[in-house]
């Protein structure tokens, strides 16, 4: 008899939280968004709840209006690196672009945290979506939406390649013949494509995990796309459990279609939960952060995601839904995210205050407010309906949030069953029930007899 299915569970790290308001509110430590031990302190949090990994997203550019809203900074790979020497089983997932990294780099940094983790490291994969980003890399222009994808597709293939070119039995360790490993077992991977061209070998042989996990954030039609042929993981945004049965059910169909085992395909929305002993205290917390709100950050925000200016509107007239004219046509990220902000004001009809209140939480994501039994409630009926695999949870605030969230809800999860009370390995893999990847050139055994 198979095992009864577990539930995924990250913490998502976002240094004061994820509230846009959350530096201002005093259980939040912005003071120390850029001291290492207090990350360490996260991860050891996240690791005594038995979570499966932390993740940090990431971008080459400053797109954070500073102003108002404390920015995020630390390198996250070098981040996870310090984390991974604090804790001895948790995941550690890093977001780094295709666009603007070399695959032998980013190859070799992921790699390097793989094999200083003993096999924790995942790779959220992005093509970056501002084109912010261009000119701190001297470029004239950010790449439209196709090229980007075109370029991530041939980008992990060679990452993948080179982290395979290695066979794992190629380290001989032979002291006495004086043979360290045997050079017929290493091999170029001569990738040669229209974006990219990569010689190889790897100069590492193969990581504890066969290579890191490849998790994927996209919701495009290409995004969807790219994670039904590569993603392990894939995080994503919902404000309704019928749209998360949708996407859940478009992205195994896509992983199937090319022809891999669906279940080897983590599907783990976002949730930014405010958590109180009441119903009625954990909304009036909620209103506590969206007091602290500055509109004008908000407002930035909203018309980055619309591509309109809002400024006509004052902060307590609706938003006019045909704002959102043509939010239907999913072709790149940033179009996706404008579809869940277009659902929000088609079916509540909010003031500008409302809607900048509603996306003050987790930008997109589903913010809730409730007991720890309301939120274990609506976790276990989206895994269980065909919404999820698990969930990236998004606490408003750090460190107190993540702490609520280990100390009442966690519990109650593995009351029913839902979630492990104890590792049962090692490697992120494990923690997610994937495979170990076989190498592409490992040879088969040779049956003799």
């Amino acid at each position: 008899m198979s095992a009864p299915r577990q539930l995924s569970l990250n913490a998502f790290i976002y240094p004061s939280g994820h509230h846009e308001a959350a530096w201002r509110h005093p259980d939040s430590r912005p003071d120390r968004i850029y001291d290492v031990t207090y990350y360490q302190e996260i991860g050891r949090t996240a690791e005594a709840a038995k979570l499966d990994a932390v993740f940090f997203a990431d971008g080459p550019a400053l797109r954070t209006d500073v102003r108002h809203n404390a920015a995020p900074g630390l390198e996250p790979i070098t981040l996870l690196t310090a984390i991974a020497a604090a804790t001895t089983h948790l995941g550690l997932i890093a977001t780094a672009s295709t666009t603007y990294y070399e695959p032998y780099n980013l190859a070799r940094l992921f790699s390097s945290l793989d094999h200083i983790s003993g096999g924790r490291a995942g790779w959220n994969i992005v093509t970056t979506g501002t084109d912010l980003a261009a000119a701190n890399f001297g470029l004239d222009r950010h790449p439209d939406h196709a090229e980007r994808y075109a370029r991530a597709r041939e980008f992990v293939d060679a990452v993948v390649a080179l982290w395979d070119s290695w066979e794992d039995d190629a380290i001989l360790l032979d002291r006495a013949a004086g043979l360290y490993a045997d050079p017929d077992k290493i091999h170029p991977i001569d990738f040669v494509g229209e974006h990219l061209r990569v010689r190889g070998p790897f100069n590492a042989a193969r990581t504890p995990q066969g290579h890191p996990v490849l998790v994927q954030a996209g919701a495009s039609n290409e995004g969807r796309a790219f994670a039904g042929k590569y993603a392990e993981a894939i995080f994503t945004a919902h404000q309704r459990l019928s749209d998360a049965q949708a996407f859940y059910a478009d992205i195994k169909a896509k992983a199937a279609e090319f022809g891999r085992d669906a279940s080897e395909v983590k599907i783990l929305p976002g949730i930014s939960p405010f958590i109180a002993d009441t119903e009625a205290a954990a909304l009036r917390l909620e209103r506590e952060f969206n007091e602290l709100t500055v509109p004008e950050y908000g407002i930035k925000q909203l018309e980055s995601i619309t591509g309109t200016s809002l400024r006509s509107l004052a902060l307590d007239e609706p938003v006019p839904v045909e704002t959102f004219a043509g939010a239907g046509d999913v072709t790149d990220n940033a179009r996706s995210r404008l579809q869940v902000v277009a659902g929000i004001v088609e079916r509540e009809r909010p003031t500008l205050r409302g809607l900048l209140h509603r996306l003050a939480g987790a930008r997109g994501h589903r913010v809730f407010a409730g007991t720890p039994e309301q939120v274990a409630d609506t976790i276990e009926e989206w895994f269980t309906q065909g919404a999820a695999d698990g969930f990236n949870v998004m606490p408003p605030y750090y460190p107190g949030g993540l702490e609520v969230f280990t100390e009442t809800v966690v519990p109650i999860l593995q009351e029913r069953g839902l979630f492990r009370t104890e590792y049962t390995g090692t490697t992120l893999r494990d923690h997610f029930g994937l495979a170990r990847p076989r190498g592409r050139v490992a040879v088969e055994p040779v049956s003799v007899g």
